[in-house]
């Protein structure tokens, strides 16, 4: 065995060494390739190299897992070209997340429909958050509720993207929960989440309605910030175990935000198994959890069928959701 293998065995645990001889290395797996549909940096990056990490160290290709990237409205560029160009490729797979499920419902992918891909699996998720600096007046979410209900104008909200963008939605979804129209809600929007955070720390917005991931790792670099709220079904482990949920302080509101991959809409059912077979073998693997907890996840592993299912629920949710909130929704 290389050198360089044995040293990420080492670092990641043994625990994935009783993989490597389970997975013949020709096939779909051989000289494999993930496309990021973004620039270098940012979720879909992160996504494809944890793959590039669990393939390598499991010695599940017989190559690294090569990444490339095709920005472009998140991720409808990358979309239309697998769809449309490189739709039976066996050995490509492409990042998605929440975000690109929001697109897809709100027909931001031109004429593809979630139904036009094979979803292939998740490997976890992020949640949405109520975040505000240190020294902020409000200490719960109640509060910034009360805010909203006293004067919408009075209460800034800031995030990456514009109307319609996830941590609009976020933001939208606190102000109806106020009983305020959420067109009616301030909002600035800025170009990613640090630009957010600074403009929380100067006080240009009072609130900013992130990822719990995010946060915990912007807290743990000491920039003095707090988490009012995630927006989960229940409290999340590790750092964030004291944040109590929307729900427990009496607001309905959830947003996961997945992570994962899918592959082009004429990939074989044999190929596509393999990918399936090998990244179920690689999540169940006790150090894994370990790699997603470095990578600022939470669980959620759903493969092939199941998150097939999954993809197509949430799809419809957030059809239905952004008709509700005055959004134009593609039929």
């Amino acid at each position: 065995m290389p050198s360089t293998l044995n040293l990420r065995a080492a670092l990641f645990g043994l625990a994935w060494l009783p993989l490597a001889a389970s997975v013949a290395m020709a096939g779909p797996l051989d000289k494999p390739e993930c496309i990021a549909p973004a620039k270098p940096g940012g979720g879909f990056d992160l996504t494809c190299k944890m793959a590039q990490t669990m393939l390598s160290v499991n010695q599940l290709s017989s190559s690294p897992l090569r990444v490339t990237y095709m920005p472009g409205g998140i991720g409808a560029v990358a979309y239309n070209a697998v769809v449309a160009q490189r739709p039976g490729e066996p050995n490509t797979i492409v990042a998605f997340s929440g975000g690109s499920l929001l697109n897809l419902a709100q027909g931001k992918f031109g004429r593809y429909t979630v139904d036009d891909v094979r979803w292939l699996a998740a490997l976890g998720a992020d949640y949405g958050a109520v975040i505000v600096k240190k020294d902020s007046p409000f200490q719960s979410l109640k509060d910034v509720v009360a805010a909203l209900q006293k004067d919408p104008t009075k209460v800034v909200f800031g995030a990456g993207g514009t109307v319609g963008s996830q941590d609009w939605m976020k933001a939208a979804l606190t102000a109806r929960a106020a009983g305020v129209n959420p067109r009616a809600m301030r909002f600035v929007a800025f170009e990613g989440g640090g630009e957010a955070v600074t403009a929380l720390q100067g006080g240009h917005i009072q609130v900013y309605s992130g990822d719990a991931a995010e946060a915990s790792q912007q807290i743990s670099a000491g920039t003095p910030i707090r988490v009012l709220a995630v927006f989960a079904e229940q409290r999340l482990p590790g750092a964030m175990s004291k944040v109590p949920t929307a729900k427990e302080q009496g607001y309905d509101i959830t947003w996961p935000i997945i992570r994962g991959f899918y592959m082009g809409p004429k990939v074989s059912d044999a190929d596509f198994k393999a990918w399936e077979g090998a990244f179920r073998k690689a999540m169940a693997q006790p150090a894994y959890a370990t790699l997603r907890e470095e990578r600022g996840l939470f669980p959620l592993t759903l493969t092939g069928p199941e998150l097939d299912a999954y993809v197509k629920r949430q799809t419809q949710q957030y059809a239905e959701l952004a008709a509700e909130l005055g959004l134009l929704v593609r039929k």
